[in-house]
């Protein structure tokens, strides 16, 4: 499958609909949807309308946040209505994709708590920090109203997703407030827990209850392990495979996917002409290398790995095509992983079928990273005043032809083998 996260950047409905097109193309069946973050709450509720009226917008940092002509604040955000839900999943749905929605709890919450600032533990909270990026400190707090508040919330969500699952996060929820709050304190010795892990868990486990009585299937990121994890639950493995490990031995189902590999906010080459990401790079072969069979899993451990999937955090995805562009065609090699029998891995079979996947993707009209098959120049100063010029593609795929003088090379031009010696004014065009 593959996660989308419309909370840090938001995309048309419009380009959603491309992406679960390419998703069917390619036998994906689950779309993640990362809808509610500290940067945005980005689903209509209808009983609490102020999560779209307040915590769907934000003043963006720095420049970006002022109109250079004004000098005023501009307001950046939206959020999806449920009339524009419900015909998103029914066009997945009749693509056999699934969406499953992801509202974020207790942590991930400033969205929510900037809203209704009763939710939080601290009273104040601060709207500026939605600008940035990271993990705040901003958790909900364990009043029986605000479990009644997301019980509310998950039962309009369930309203418009038929999914068996709902995901719940569970990541990255920073105790700091819990801990120093004698309210939360108070609470957890009432309640006869141990410790801050233990009151996560009792906050999953409670809201799976009510999931429960809908009929469906809690799914949460892997730190939802820690202090107990709910009946029934499934463990969404990020943080390496270690969760996926722990959860199949305790015999809950797990889906894979980890950092760094399965994170397709991470760079695809060096190359300056890519799009921007984080600063690591994890190129189409090293998602393709990914095994998703653990070798710490015995047989039947492995039977409760029910699925692999690629993230896209946008904090470095500004745009819809800069979103397509890092997705693809890395997605495809998710799904080749996905779908293909454990012993059967063959990268330059792979390689040979990607100019078809990218006439397949240019059909749909969905954009895609091709600068890691393309060539890149390393220069150094030659003899005689020649400039040495090296072509190098980061994937190392195929064969490199080129032509001096302007022409666009062709099958026919001349084939790379060595470094070239040019003059400083020769014009130098190469291909894959």
């Amino acid at each position: 499958g593959l996660m989308i996260d419309s909370a840090r950047h938001v995309q048309s409905v419009e380009t959603l609909r491309g992406i679960i097109d390419a998703m069917a193309v390619h036998k994906l069946n689950t779309f993640h949807w990362h809808l509610v973050d500290d940067q945005g709450w980005r689903l209509e509720i209808k009983k609490y309308p102020k999560l779209t009226e307040v915590g769907a917008w934000r003043t963006p940092a720095g420049a970006a946040g002022r109109d250079p002509k004004t000098g005023k604040a501009i307001r950046y955000g939206g959020f999806y209505t449920q009339d524009e839900v419900r015909e998103l999943v029914a066009y997945a749905a009749a693509r056999n994709v699934t969406i499953v929605p992801e509202i974020e709890m207790p942590g991930h919450a400033l969205a929510p708590i900037v809203a209704y600032p009763h939710l939080g533990v601290n009273p104040n909270p601060p709207a500026i920090d939605r600008n940035n990026w990271g993990i705040f400190p901003w958790l909900y707090n364990l009043d029986d109203s605000t479990f009644a508040f997301l019980n509310d919330v998950l039962d309009e969500v369930m309203d418009l997703f038929p999914s068996d699952y709902i995901h719940v996060g569970g990541d990255e929820a920073v105790k700091d407030q819990w801990k120093a709050s004698p309210k939360i304190q108070a609470q957890i010795k009432a309640l006869g827990l141990k410790d801050e892990h233990e009151a996560q868990s009792y906050f999953i486990q409670r809201i799976g209850k009510h999931l429960d009585k809908r009929g469906r299937r809690l799914i949460g990121w892997d730190e939802i392990l820690e202090g107990g994890l709910a009946p029934n639950a499934t463990v969404m493995s990020w943080r390496g495979l270690e969760g996926a490990i722990a959860a199949a031995k305790l015999g809950h189902d797990t889906v894979l996917s980890p950092w760094p590999l399965m994170y397709l906010d991470n760079r695809q080459s060096a190359s300056p002409d890519g799009p921007p990401g984080r600063g690591r790079v994890v190129s189409l072969k090293d998602v393709y290398d990914f095994d998703p069979a653990p070798k710490e899993m015995t047989e039947v451990e492995r039977k409760h790995v029910i699925g692999l999937q690629g993230n896209a955090w946008t904090e470095h995805m500004r745009t819809d095509v800069r979103l397509e562009r890092m997705i693809f065609p890395r997605l495809v090699a998710v799904a080749e992983r996905g779908w293909s029998p454990q012993t059967t891995t063959d990268w330059a079979d792979f390689n040979r079928r990607m100019p078809a996947e990218f006439a397949r993707l240019d059909a749909l009209g969905v954009a895609y990273d091709a600068v890691p098959f393309e060539p890149q120049a390393k220069l150094s100063p030659g003899e005689g005043g020649k400039v040495d010029v090296a072509l190098a593609s980061s994937l190392a795929i195929g064969e490199i032809r080129y032509t001096v003088g302007g022409a666009e090379p062709t099958t026919g031009s001349n084939l790379y083998e060595k470094p070239l010696a040019l003059a400083a004014n020769d014009k130098l065009r190469a291909r894959t």
